[in-house]
């Protein structure tokens, strides 16, 4: 029985990355043999174990065979004769397709098991697939397009483009299961140039059977005088990259991507103008969503921005009426902390454009945090108990109390 770490793990010490977990294949062994040292089994569709101290996945090599379209259409094969080579063939890319054998004393060997020309593609900077059995799985365009992301000075191979671009032309993306589209895309939106994703899916034509929502938006122009990038895919994907350099959160990053959704639909006798975009992406934000089972905080949070985003990049000419209506129809008095999110997701909409855009201030953040917190500070149940029974009264009195209050903050300006 042999053991070597394989994968990302040999990928990344090679990059001088830091290295999170480590994936193990074991030859040579059967269950038994695995249970009998300790192991304890956890594997679904072929035998992984947990290690009986460190409770790292090991599995016995194997190799697969295409039963059916998707994801989970594979039959699996193990057996102490499978090697080490027959096991890694079946990977993705050369980069992941190394080894190095876990010596008795737990270090690794220094020589690299390199079968399929991994470390050349490693220096290289490609991402090339390891045989054609990549095109059996259609989950690894998906992970290809999220290591661009993430691995941002690699490109592409031009025949593992190509055969992409077939997989997606064969339908077998189309058999893609929506919870793991999410998967991979959310990880994705949370690499350092999430754009490289969307970049890589639309060279592969996936991006249309995936998300042509977003898809549609690349050719749309804009108002060069708002949008010196001119083409709304563009602006979009400076958005996103804008909300990955400032750290922001998945559901802000998802918003960042969606905001815009409305443009693809623009009737072409009015562009570049984009009258009403707001309320068509909201529109079109509801079938995204449920296609792929996107969570509720992402798809909450997405909405709001997609809706009020022009009026709150217009609030700086508001007065206090027109704030507290604002900070209303954004839930913001009961979700102080999701508001946050949506002021970060505008900022990235107004910075992530050409120009000096990207630079300029954006006054309209602190202007209604602090409305905010005025119309926070009203204590609503005293205003209640003054009439108690008249609900009506009620509401518009505390209503009138969280706008004196803005007022009196000093947030006066033309009420819209």
């Amino acid at each position: 029985m042999k053991i070597y770490a394989v994968g990302g793990a040999i990928r990344d010490e090679m990059l001088g990355l830091p290295v999170k977990d480590r994936d193990y294949v074991v030859v040579g062994a059967t269950p038994a043999e695995m249970v009998a040292q300790g192991f304890r089994p956890v594997g679904r569709d072929f035998p992984v174990f947990l290690h009986p101290k460190t409770q790292a996945e090991y599995a016995l090599a194997r190799t697969e065979r295409k039963t059916a379209r998707g994801y989970h259409g594979f039959a699996f094969y193990f057996a102490p004769e499978v090697t080490l080579e027959e096991d890694l063939i079946r990977r993705d890319f050369t980069i992941n397709a190394m080894a190095r054998e876990v010596l008795p004393d737990g270090s690794l060997s220094e020589v690299l098991v390199d079968p399929y020309g991994g470390k050349r593609d490693l220096e290289a900077r490609l991402f090339r697939h390891v045989g054609e059995a990549f095109a059996e799985d259609p989950v690894r365009i998906l992970r290809c397009a999220r290591f661009a992301a993430r691995f941002t000075d690699f490109s592409v191979a031009g025949e593992t483009l190509a055969l992409m671009q077939r997989m997606t032309a064969s339908g077998e993306v189309d058999a893609l299961v929506a919870e793991r589209v999410w998967q991979e895309i959310s990880r994705g939106l949370m690499e350092r140039r999430p754009s490289r994703m969307f970049d890589v899916l639309r060279a592969a034509g996936a991006l249309e059977r995936i998300a042509p929502e977003v898809a549609q938006l690349w050719g749309v122009p804009q108002r060069a005088d708002y949008h010196p990038e001119v083409d709304t895919g563009v602006h979009v994907m400076m958005v996103l990259d804008y909300a990955a350099a400032r750290g922001f959160s998945l559901p802000v990053r998802f918003a960042a991507l969606t905001h815009d959704l409305g443009k693809g639909t623009t009737p072409e006798d009015v562009l570049p103008r984009h009258i009403g975009h707001e309320g068509r992406s909201v529109g079109l934000l509801g079938p995204l969503c449920a296609r792929l089972r996107v969570p509720v905080d992402c798809r909450e949070l997405a909405e709001v921005v997609a809706r009020e985003h022009g009026n709150i990049h217009a609030s700086r000419k508001f007065g206090a009426g027109a704030l507290v209506r604002l900070l209303q129809r954004c839930d913001a008095l009961r979700k102080p902390e999701r508001f946050v999110e949506v002021l970060q997701a505008c900022e990235a909409d107004a910075r992530g454009r050409g120009g000096d855009f990207a630079t300029a201030p954006y006054p309209q953040r602190e202007r209604l945090m602090a409305a905010l917190a005025a119309a926070r500070s009203i204590d609503a149940g005293a205003v209640a108990r003054r009439y108690a029974g008249q609900p009506e009264k009620i509401r518009e009195a505390v209503q009138a109390a969280r706008i004196d209050a803005v007022e009196a903050a000093g947030l006066r300006g033309e009420d819209g």
